[in-house]
Protein backbone atom coordinates (compact mmCIF):
# COMPACT_ATOMS: atom_id res chain seq x y z
CA UNK A 1 0.00 0.00 0.00
CA UNK A 2 2.71 2.40 0.64
CA UNK A 3 4.35 1.78 -2.67
CA UNK A 4 1.20 2.37 -4.40
CA UNK A 5 0.35 5.54 -2.40
CA UNK A 6 4.04 6.84 -3.20
CA UNK A 7 3.69 5.94 -7.05
CA UNK A 8 0.09 7.28 -6.91
CA UNK A 9 1.52 10.96 -5.70
CA UNK A 10 4.60 10.82 -7.83
CA UNK A 11 2.37 10.37 -11.34
CA UNK A 12 0.39 13.19 -9.87
CA UNK A 13 3.35 15.03 -9.55
CA UNK A 14 4.49 14.30 -12.87
CA UNK A 15 1.25 14.88 -14.31
CA UNK A 16 0.39 18.17 -12.87
CA UNK A 17 3.82 19.66 -13.30
CA UNK A 18 5.91 18.09 -15.27
CA UNK A 19 3.61 17.28 -18.07
CA UNK A 20 2.79 20.92 -19.06
CA UNK A 21 6.42 21.72 -18.45
CA UNK A 22 7.83 19.79 -20.92
CA UNK A 23 4.78 20.35 -23.50
CA UNK A 24 5.96 24.34 -23.08
CA UNK A 25 9.56 23.64 -24.16
CA UNK A 26 8.59 21.70 -26.94
CA UNK A 27 6.20 24.37 -28.14
CA UNK A 28 8.48 26.74 -27.36
CA UNK A 29 11.18 25.30 -30.08
CA UNK A 30 8.58 25.47 -32.38
CA UNK A 31 8.11 21.98 -32.79
CA UNK A 32 3.82 22.23 -32.89
CA UNK A 33 1.04 24.26 -32.33
CA UNK A 34 -2.78 24.61 -31.82
CA UNK A 35 -4.63 26.53 -33.37
CA UNK A 36 -8.23 27.30 -31.39
CA UNK A 37 -11.60 27.32 -33.18
CA UNK A 38 -12.06 31.06 -34.67
CA UNK A 39 -8.50 31.66 -34.37
CA UNK A 40 -5.62 32.53 -36.93
CA UNK A 41 -1.46 32.44 -36.48
CA UNK A 42 0.52 34.32 -38.38
CA UNK A 43 4.50 33.22 -38.52
CA UNK A 44 6.99 35.91 -38.71
CA UNK A 45 10.69 35.84 -38.94
CA UNK A 46 12.70 38.82 -40.08
CA UNK A 47 10.37 41.12 -41.43
CA UNK A 48 9.02 37.91 -43.39
CA UNK A 49 5.82 36.13 -42.85
CA UNK A 50 6.80 32.64 -43.38
CA UNK A 51 3.66 30.69 -42.77
CA UNK A 52 0.07 30.97 -41.82
CA UNK A 53 -2.13 28.37 -39.96
CA UNK A 54 -6.05 29.31 -40.55
CA UNK A 55 -7.78 26.44 -39.94
CA UNK A 56 -8.50 24.54 -36.42
CA UNK A 57 -6.18 21.73 -35.20
CA UNK A 58 -2.63 20.42 -34.40
CA UNK A 59 0.02 21.90 -36.14
CA UNK A 60 3.75 19.96 -36.42
CA UNK A 61 5.61 23.62 -37.41
CA UNK A 62 8.68 21.95 -39.15
CA UNK A 63 6.22 20.45 -41.54
CA UNK A 64 4.27 23.44 -42.16
CA UNK A 65 6.95 25.86 -41.64
CA UNK A 66 10.10 24.04 -42.62
CA UNK A 67 14.07 25.03 -40.66
CA UNK A 68 12.10 28.03 -39.60
CA UNK A 69 9.97 26.77 -36.65
CA UNK A 70 12.67 25.92 -34.64
CA UNK A 71 14.21 29.88 -34.46
CA UNK A 72 10.72 31.55 -35.32
CA UNK A 73 9.40 31.44 -31.31
CA UNK A 74 12.94 32.88 -30.22
CA UNK A 75 14.25 35.44 -32.98
CA UNK A 76 10.85 35.47 -34.61
CA UNK A 77 6.87 36.58 -33.86
CA UNK A 78 3.50 34.86 -33.31
CA UNK A 79 1.06 36.48 -33.77
CA UNK A 80 -2.89 34.91 -32.82
CA UNK A 81 -5.66 36.57 -34.84
CA UNK A 82 -8.93 36.21 -34.19
CA UNK A 83 -10.96 36.05 -36.73
CA UNK A 84 -14.43 35.54 -35.35
CA UNK A 85 -17.55 38.07 -36.41
CA UNK A 86 -17.59 41.05 -34.52
CA UNK A 87 -19.83 43.97 -34.37
CA UNK A 88 -20.12 47.65 -33.74
CA UNK A 89 -22.65 51.14 -32.89
CA UNK A 90 -21.99 54.26 -34.17
CA UNK A 91 -23.54 56.64 -32.37
CA UNK A 92 -25.40 60.06 -33.48
CA UNK A 93 -23.11 60.78 -36.98
CA UNK A 94 -23.71 64.41 -38.01
CA UNK A 95 -25.85 64.39 -40.91
CA UNK A 96 -27.57 67.47 -42.56
CA UNK A 97 -30.59 67.00 -44.58
CA UNK A 98 -31.44 68.72 -47.65
CA UNK A 99 -33.75 71.13 -45.75
CA UNK A 100 -30.74 72.02 -43.79
CA UNK A 101 -31.66 70.63 -40.36
CA UNK A 102 -29.05 68.86 -38.27
CA UNK A 103 -29.75 65.48 -37.95
CA UNK A 104 -28.07 62.43 -36.48
CA UNK A 105 -26.92 58.85 -37.50
CA UNK A 106 -26.78 55.38 -35.34
CA UNK A 107 -25.28 52.77 -37.68
CA UNK A 108 -24.71 49.21 -36.75
CA UNK A 109 -21.97 47.30 -38.69
CA UNK A 110 -20.40 43.45 -38.54
CA UNK A 111 -17.20 42.86 -39.79
CA UNK A 112 -14.78 40.07 -39.44
CA UNK A 113 -10.58 39.87 -40.20
CA UNK A 114 -10.77 37.86 -43.34
CA UNK A 115 -7.23 38.60 -44.59
CA UNK A 116 -4.60 38.46 -41.56
CA UNK A 117 -1.96 39.61 -43.69
CA UNK A 118 -3.37 42.84 -45.32
CA UNK A 119 -4.88 43.16 -41.32
CA UNK A 120 -1.15 42.91 -39.97
CA UNK A 121 1.04 45.23 -42.06
CA UNK A 122 -1.44 47.51 -44.08
CA UNK A 123 -2.57 49.77 -41.65
CA UNK A 124 -1.36 50.21 -37.90
CA UNK A 125 -4.99 50.49 -36.67
CA UNK A 126 -7.21 48.96 -39.03
CA UNK A 127 -9.97 48.35 -36.74
CA UNK A 128 -10.40 51.93 -35.85
CA UNK A 129 -9.79 53.26 -39.79
CA UNK A 130 -12.78 50.99 -40.17
CA UNK A 131 -15.04 52.87 -37.75
CA UNK A 132 -13.74 55.98 -39.32
CA UNK A 133 -14.54 54.96 -42.74
CA UNK A 134 -18.08 53.74 -41.86
CA UNK A 135 -18.61 57.32 -40.15
CA UNK A 136 -17.31 59.37 -43.47
CA UNK A 137 -19.30 57.27 -45.89
CA UNK A 138 -21.99 57.91 -43.76
CA UNK A 139 -21.33 61.63 -43.80
CA UNK A 140 -20.62 61.48 -47.55
CA UNK A 141 -23.42 59.41 -49.04
CA UNK A 142 -26.24 60.39 -46.30
CA UNK A 143 -25.91 64.29 -46.60
CA UNK A 144 -28.26 66.86 -48.26
CA UNK A 145 -30.66 63.94 -48.88
CA UNK A 146 -34.09 65.07 -48.44
CA UNK A 147 -35.63 64.66 -44.72
CA UNK A 148 -38.44 62.89 -45.77
CA UNK A 149 -36.34 60.19 -47.38
CA UNK A 150 -34.07 60.09 -44.15
CA UNK A 151 -36.52 59.12 -41.91
CA UNK A 152 -38.25 56.54 -43.95
CA UNK A 153 -35.64 54.81 -46.56
CA UNK A 154 -33.13 53.42 -43.85
CA UNK A 155 -33.13 50.22 -46.11
CA UNK A 156 -31.49 52.34 -48.64
CA UNK A 157 -29.56 54.08 -46.94
CA UNK A 158 -27.75 51.06 -45.14
CA UNK A 159 -27.30 49.22 -48.60
CA UNK A 160 -25.57 52.96 -50.03
CA UNK A 161 -23.19 53.11 -46.95
CA UNK A 162 -22.23 49.57 -47.28
CA UNK A 163 -21.42 49.43 -51.11
CA UNK A 164 -19.32 52.76 -50.05
CA UNK A 165 -17.53 51.03 -47.66
CA UNK A 166 -16.69 47.51 -48.28
CA UNK A 167 -13.51 48.26 -50.92
CA UNK A 168 -11.85 49.97 -48.53
CA UNK A 169 -12.22 47.61 -45.79
CA UNK A 170 -11.39 44.58 -48.06
CA UNK A 171 -7.45 46.85 -48.71
CA UNK A 172 -7.76 46.50 -44.97
CA UNK A 173 -7.77 42.54 -44.54
CA UNK A 174 -11.78 43.16 -43.46
CA UNK A 175 -14.54 41.52 -44.68
CA UNK A 176 -17.82 43.78 -44.04
CA UNK A 177 -21.15 41.84 -43.02
CA UNK A 178 -24.12 43.43 -42.38
CA UNK A 179 -24.59 47.58 -42.58
CA UNK A 180 -27.96 48.68 -41.00
CA UNK A 181 -28.61 52.47 -39.74
CA UNK A 182 -30.75 51.82 -36.49
CA UNK A 183 -31.60 55.34 -35.57
CA UNK A 184 -32.25 58.61 -37.18
CA UNK A 185 -32.87 61.57 -34.77
CA UNK A 186 -32.66 65.71 -34.70
CA UNK A 187 -29.17 66.87 -32.88
CA UNK A 188 -30.88 70.52 -32.38
CA UNK A 189 -32.08 70.53 -29.12
CA UNK A 190 -34.52 73.93 -29.91
CA UNK A 191 -35.89 72.14 -32.88
CA UNK A 192 -36.62 68.88 -30.94
CA UNK A 193 -38.76 71.47 -28.69
CA UNK A 194 -40.45 73.11 -31.65
CA UNK A 195 -41.64 69.73 -32.98
CA UNK A 196 -42.61 68.59 -29.27
CA UNK A 197 -44.10 71.42 -29.23
CA UNK A 198 -46.58 70.92 -32.57
CA UNK A 199 -46.96 67.73 -31.60
CA UNK A 200 -48.79 68.64 -29.02
CA UNK A 201 -50.52 71.66 -29.59
CA UNK A 202 -52.02 68.85 -32.96
CA UNK A 203 -52.69 66.31 -30.60
CA UNK A 204 -54.51 69.00 -28.36
CA UNK A 205 -56.64 70.41 -31.78
CA UNK A 206 -57.68 66.41 -32.95
CA UNK A 207 -59.17 66.01 -29.53
CA UNK A 208 -61.19 68.81 -29.11
CA UNK A 209 -61.93 68.56 -32.52
CA UNK A 210 -63.07 64.81 -31.64
CA UNK A 211 -64.59 65.64 -28.70
CA UNK A 212 -66.42 68.49 -30.53
CA UNK A 213 -67.70 65.94 -33.02
CA UNK A 214 -68.89 63.66 -30.21
CA UNK A 215 -70.72 66.17 -28.59
CA UNK A 216 -72.42 67.20 -32.06
CA UNK A 217 -73.71 63.68 -32.18
CA UNK A 218 -74.87 63.56 -28.82
CA UNK A 219 -76.74 66.54 -29.54
CA UNK A 220 -78.33 65.15 -32.99
CA UNK A 221 -79.43 61.88 -31.13
CA UNK A 222 -80.85 63.66 -28.28
CA UNK A 223 -82.52 66.28 -30.44
CA UNK A 224 -84.12 63.36 -32.78
CA UNK A 225 -85.33 61.44 -29.93
CA UNK A 226 -87.26 64.05 -28.12
CA UNK A 227 -88.72 65.25 -31.18
CA UNK A 228 -89.96 61.57 -31.87
CA UNK A 229 -91.11 61.83 -27.92
CA UNK A 230 -92.57 64.48 -28.73
CA UNK A 231 -94.62 63.51 -31.60
CA UNK A 232 -95.76 60.39 -29.74
CA UNK A 233 -96.91 62.02 -26.95
CA UNK A 234 -99.29 64.05 -28.95
CA UNK A 235 -100.70 61.44 -30.85
CA UNK A 236 -101.18 59.72 -27.48
CA UNK A 237 -102.66 63.09 -26.07
CA UNK A 238 -104.91 63.54 -29.72
CA UNK A 239 -106.86 59.89 -29.21
CA UNK A 240 -106.96 59.78 -25.70
CA UNK A 241 -110.11 61.60 -25.76
CA UNK A 242 -111.06 59.17 -28.49
CA UNK A 243 -110.40 56.24 -26.69
CA UNK A 244 -112.01 57.27 -23.06
CA UNK A 245 -114.86 58.00 -25.12
CA UNK A 246 -115.00 54.45 -26.58
CA UNK A 247 -114.22 53.09 -22.78
CA UNK A 248 -117.21 55.15 -21.23
CA UNK A 249 -119.53 54.65 -23.88
CA UNK A 250 -119.48 51.04 -23.16
CA UNK A 251 -119.89 51.15 -19.83
CA UNK A 252 -123.01 53.20 -19.97
CA UNK A 253 -124.64 50.00 -21.67
CA UNK A 254 -124.57 48.37 -18.64
CA UNK A 255 -126.48 51.14 -15.78
CA UNK A 256 -125.44 49.03 -13.06
CA UNK A 257 -121.49 48.91 -14.12
CA UNK A 258 -121.94 52.55 -14.58
CA UNK A 259 -123.41 53.47 -11.50
CA UNK A 260 -120.51 51.29 -9.35
CA UNK A 261 -117.84 53.18 -12.07
CA UNK A 262 -119.07 56.90 -10.76
CA UNK A 263 -119.76 56.22 -6.99
CA UNK A 264 -116.23 54.77 -7.06
CA UNK A 265 -114.58 58.03 -9.11
CA UNK A 266 -116.89 60.10 -6.49
CA UNK A 267 -115.63 58.26 -3.37
CA UNK A 268 -112.08 58.53 -5.32
CA UNK A 269 -112.22 62.06 -5.55
CA UNK A 270 -113.38 62.43 -1.67
CA UNK A 271 -110.38 60.64 -0.76
CA UNK A 272 -107.91 62.84 -2.43
CA UNK A 273 -109.69 65.70 -1.68
CA UNK A 274 -108.49 67.71 1.61
CA UNK A 275 -112.38 68.57 3.07
CA UNK A 276 -112.94 67.03 6.59
CA UNK A 277 -116.14 64.29 6.38
CA UNK A 278 -118.67 63.56 9.24
CA UNK A 279 -120.78 60.64 9.04
CA UNK A 280 -124.28 60.99 10.21
CA UNK A 281 -126.48 57.87 10.55
CA UNK A 282 -129.67 57.93 8.31
CA UNK A 283 -133.09 59.49 8.72
CA UNK A 284 -131.63 62.30 10.77
CA UNK A 285 -132.11 65.34 8.21
CA UNK A 286 -131.99 68.48 10.66
CA UNK A 287 -128.87 66.56 12.27
CA UNK A 288 -127.25 66.68 8.83
CA UNK A 289 -128.72 70.53 8.61
CA UNK A 290 -126.87 71.54 11.87
CA UNK A 291 -123.62 69.89 11.28
CA UNK A 292 -123.95 71.15 7.47
CA UNK A 293 -124.23 74.87 8.92
CA UNK A 294 -121.26 74.48 11.79
CA UNK A 295 -118.60 75.32 10.52
CA UNK A 296 -115.15 74.03 11.50
CA UNK A 297 -111.84 74.95 13.39
CA UNK A 298 -110.16 76.32 9.99
CA UNK A 299 -113.11 77.66 9.33
CA UNK A 300 -114.35 75.57 6.24
CA UNK A 301 -117.74 74.24 6.51
CA UNK A 302 -117.58 70.57 6.65
CA UNK A 303 -119.69 68.16 4.52
CA UNK A 304 -122.04 65.92 5.81
CA UNK A 305 -123.69 62.76 4.01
Amino acid sequence: MIEFAIAAVVTFIFCLIAVPTILGLIRAFGLYAIVEEGTCRVYVLFGNVVGVLREPGLYFLPIQLGPAALIVNWLGRCHVIDLRLDQKYLRSQPVNSEEGAPMGVGIWYEYKISDPIAYLFKNADPEGSLAANVGNAVVRTLSNLPLADMLENRHAMSRTVRDEVSPKSAEWGYQLGSVYIRKVHFRDTGMIRQIEEKVVNRLRQVTAAIKQDGANQVSIITSTAERQAAIEFAKAQAIRPQIVGAALNRIAEDREVAEALFDILELQNLTEGQAAITLIPPARPLLQQMMAATPDGQGQVRQAR
